[in-house]
């Protein structure tokens, strides 16, 4: 049995800790806030609850593993519903597109009758595309550790596996050679934010994000996201970790090279055979343990955007509301630009993106929780501390999306806002990245830090460690950690 301390209490961190603690460790998890769940987080006001992370679950089967490794199912403890529509998509010359939640049949289908002839043979052909990466790198690279490209090169099968990766391409350059309708290129590119990148930079491999999401479903938790979260925490104590909130880590202690243990900025020192860090990388490489070369292949990523976020308590229901709404603006490209160029910006005229769970346990009955999100750059490149930025922002969020046909200005209970200031002080996430560094760039994948640190018995999940952000994948994260470690 080792002794095992995991330094953060986000999905990633406890999914390590259950399973972990089921392979008979001694597993302490140490969360420097009040509360556990990290990003997957909730805010409740007045009868109204959100959740202020993801607000849909792809890839349930990941969740499924888990659950199935570590005791009881999943659909013993959540409740999961699938969403349909999966999103409904608002282009900017009033088109909409239902995408439905029932296949990729039914998907192309509806593009089809939406964008007109031949478009949804087109989309068929990119998610053929996302599918044949997906063959090659779910389990050999997604699932598995990565230290670089010659190991990626060792895990591809010769050159028609890397010619299907074909990692010199980008999402857009994809596009534009696969898709003839501009609103689809748009729904194409709208993919690479799940990663925090710009589509023009981000790599075409993920063209397996809209193949994933429309082959294995769009599903919500009864009650918010924020349960699933839950849910994994209780797994994890059930197994015999001890999860510990208001303990922060003030540094990985060392002993002739390796880990020994960590020391909390109370002084107290917890032994340790080795650590699991759920904190973000950059937090990690500089502040709380030495390792120069990780840092400066770091510094080489390009961080990923942010996010700016209205939570908002609407009296009344909202005929017709899908569960999850986009709202493109008229030059996408402009949005990127803002967020990735020399002078980043709030973006003056954002995509929109609305999530409204119709659940009653969200919302008081006959009202309506909203979470609106949209791109924004993190905190450094524009202060959204500095006196009238972020409110001046959420109310030009709000009469945006009245300019769009979604006017609830005058059926608020109230408004909220979240900044990216706000989440780096939540999160300890530089600047309030969402997915630590994004995947702009050739190289990107392989600057992303690895599983196994540098450091000997030091290791690292969660969404800025491979394989990257987003529920599935730091779900993935834990289990090839737990798989490196091993059982006691």
């Amino acid at each position: 049995m080792a002794r095992i301390v995991v330094v953060g209490a986000g999905v990633g961190g406890l999914a390590a800790a259950a399973r972990l603690a089921r392979q008979r460790h001694d597993v302490v998890v140490c969360e420097q806030a009040q509360v556990v769940g990290g990003k997957l987080g909730e805010f409740v006001r007045d009868g109204f609850r959100f959740d202020t992370g993801p607000s849909l679950l792809t890839l349930p089967a990941v969740y499924r593993d888990l659950f199935r490794a570590t005791g009881e199912p999943l659909e013993e403890v959540c409740e999961l519903l699938p969403v349909d529509p999966a999103v409904r998509y608002l282009f900017p010359d009033g088109t909409v597109l239902d995408v439905p939640n029932t296949g990729a049949e039914d998907v192309c289908a509806a593009i089809e009758a939406t964008l007109g002839a031949g478009s949804g043979r087109q989309w068929q052909g990119l998610l053929d595309r996302g599918a044949a990466i997906w063959e090659v790198t779910h389990e050999s690279v997604l699932q598995s550790p990565l230290d670089g490209p010659r190991d990626l090169l060792r895990r591809l099968r010769g050159v028609s596996d890397l010619r299907t990766v074909a990692p010199w391409r980008t999402l857009s350059g994809v596009g534009a050679r696969c898709l003839d309708d501009p609103w689809l290129r748009m729904v194409l590119d709208r993919y690479a934010t799940y990663a925090g990148s710009d589509p023009r930079r981000a790599p075409a491999a993920l063209a397996t994000i809209p193949y994933v999401e429309q082959t294995f479903g769009s599903w919500y938790v009864r009650g918010g996201l924020r349960r699933l979260g839950e849910a994994v925490a209780e797994r994890a104590r059930a197994a015999g970790a001890v999860l510990r909130t208001g303990a922060d880590v003030a540094a990985i202690d060392l002993e002739g090279g390796r880990v020994a243990g960590v020391r909390l900025t109370t002084g107290e020192r917890l032994p340790a055979d080795a650590v699991v860090s759920n904190a973000d990388a950059s937090h990690l490489y500089r502040d709380l343990v030495a390792a120069p070369a990780a840092l400066r292949r770091l510094d080489r990523a390009t961080p990923s955007l942010a996010g700016f976020v209205l939570l908002l308590g609407v009296r009344n229901r909202t005929l017709g509301l899908a569960h999850h709404t986009v709202l493109f603006p008229a030059d996408y490209a402009a949005e990127f630009d803002a967020i990735f160029g020399p002078a980043p910006r709030p973006v003056p005229d954002p995509t929109l993106y609305v999530a409204v769970a119709d659940d009653p346990l969200v919302a008081p009955p006959g009202d309506e929780s909203w979470f609106v999100l949209v791109n924004a750059p993190r905190q450094g490149p524009v202060d959204w501390t500095a006196d009238g930025v972020a409110a001046g922002y959420a109310g030009r969020l709000l009469d945006l999306l009245a300019r769009r046909g979604l006017d609830v200005r005058d059926r608020l209970a109230f408004c909220e806002w979240r900044s990216p200031a706000d989440l780096e002080r939540a999160t300890r996430s530089p600047g309030g990245a969402i997915y630590g560094t994004s995947s702009n760039g050739l190289r990107a994948a392989f600057l992303r830090p690895a599983n196994r640190s540098p450091v000997p018995g030091l290791f690292l999940v969660g969404g800025s460690a491979h394989p990257g952000g987003g529920l599935p994948l730091v779900a993935m994260s834990a289990g090839i950690v737990s798989r490196l470690i091993g059982p006691a």
